[in-house]
């Protein structure tokens, strides 16, 4: 299988650089899986299509502000971007990389120091000479992708974030879960279907680029996870009462995914939590053992996202409805609509 493939052209303008006024305003496009059509809705409309019985699981981790700004001595610009929250010394994506020597200081814009290191797997470590959680709240950035072509401002604090956000440590949003607002939860709730939370601390490892043509030859970085108790207890429950497990976003649908044997609908005895790192890759020809429907957003091409959605839909149909998409004029990406594959 080839990642030209899986590769679209979407008009720029399409591209969203502000959410909605209201999350649960945007469009929603839902894929009837089985009769193979779609139908255009509102991101509000979600109720009507889960049931009393059914369970809808998200992904409740919260985006840091990853994104710092500095100078060398010499005066050139520098931006730091965290792969994920370690202290002192952290993996990030440091451009210019190239011009940087290994223990050379980076001034940021609170005055603090960063060492430049040495080489990690994906980008350069910095050390940090304060404690980062202090770091964070004095200079750093919330880390919108760099598709959304501004600066940005202090609404994105809020608009990054879910509702449910609780447990930090993500370097990039989980954006299908955006659209959710406490009122919309609610109605979820009151017809009956069960609304339970993972974490995956989505970074690079979601994001990152697919840069080889066979696709099946592409690996994934690894995320930390965790599934608790009452999440397992919720999936083995919905599956005995034949109920459908709902994942929002793609995050979530791989810590589902990865955690298959322990969710089991025969599996015995009450749950009990589950955490470590996945690097869950999943790309068409995979088969899906706990996730029933997937809520998640329009997806960059050629990227692992888009191969998970591909997998979980069928590639034919999942580019059919990008195509409806961009002849409707939908909104793309982090900050745009969402679909409902069922």
């Amino acid at each position: 299988m080839k990642l030209s493939d899986f590769d679209y052209a979407l008009p720029k303008e399409l591209i969203a650089q502000y959410p909605m006024k209201e999350r649960d305003g945007c469009r929603l496009l839902i894929l009837d899986r089985k009769a193979q059509t779609v139908c255009h809705r509102t991101f509000s409309d979600i109720p009507e299509y889960l049931k009393k019985d059914d369970l809808l699981v998200l992904n409740d981790t919260k985006v840091i502000p990853a994104r710092f700004f500095g100078r060398r001595k010499t005066g050139g610009k520098v931006e730091i971007f965290l792969l994920e929250k370690k202290n002192p010394i952290c993996e990030a994506l440091v451009r210019p990389s190239a011009r940087l020597a290994e223990g050379e200081t980076i001034k940021l814009e609170s005055g603090d120091d960063v060492e430049v290191l040495g080489r990690g797997e994906v980008g350069r470590f910095v050390r940090f000479a304060r404690p980062l959680d202090d770091i964070l709240k004095e200079a750093g950035h919330i880390p919108l992708p760099p598709y959304i072509d501004r600066d940005d401002v202090d609404a994105d604090e809020t608009d990054y974030q879910t509702v449910f956000c609780a447990s930090e440590g993500a370097t990039a949003s989980p954006t299908a879960g955006l659209h959710f607002t406490q009122g919309l939860l609610d109605r979820v709730s009151g017809i009956g279907c069960r609304v339970s939370f993972v974490t995956l601390h989505t970074n690079f490892g979601t994001f990152a680029p697919v840069k080889i043509e066979e696709i099946e030859k592409h690996r994934m970085h690894k995320e930390f996870f965790r599934l608790p108790a009452e999440t397992i207890d919720a999936v083995r429950e919905t599956k005995r009462a034949g109920g459908r497990v709902f994942a929002v976003g793609t995050t979530s649908a791989r810590v589902l995914e990865c955690c298959a044997d322990v969710l089991g609908a025969g599996s015995q005895g009450p749950g009990s939590s589950v955490s470590g790192y996945t690097d869950l890759y999943v790309f068409p020809g995979y088969n899906f053992k706990i996730v029933d429907g997937l809520i998640t957003n329009f997806h960059l091409p050629k990227s692992t996202l888009l191969l998970l959605v591909s997998a979980f839909a069928g590639k034919e149909f999942i580019f059919d409805a990008y195509r409806r998409a961009i002849e409707e004029r939908y909104r793309f990406f982090s900050y745009g609509d969402a679909m409902l594959i069922c």
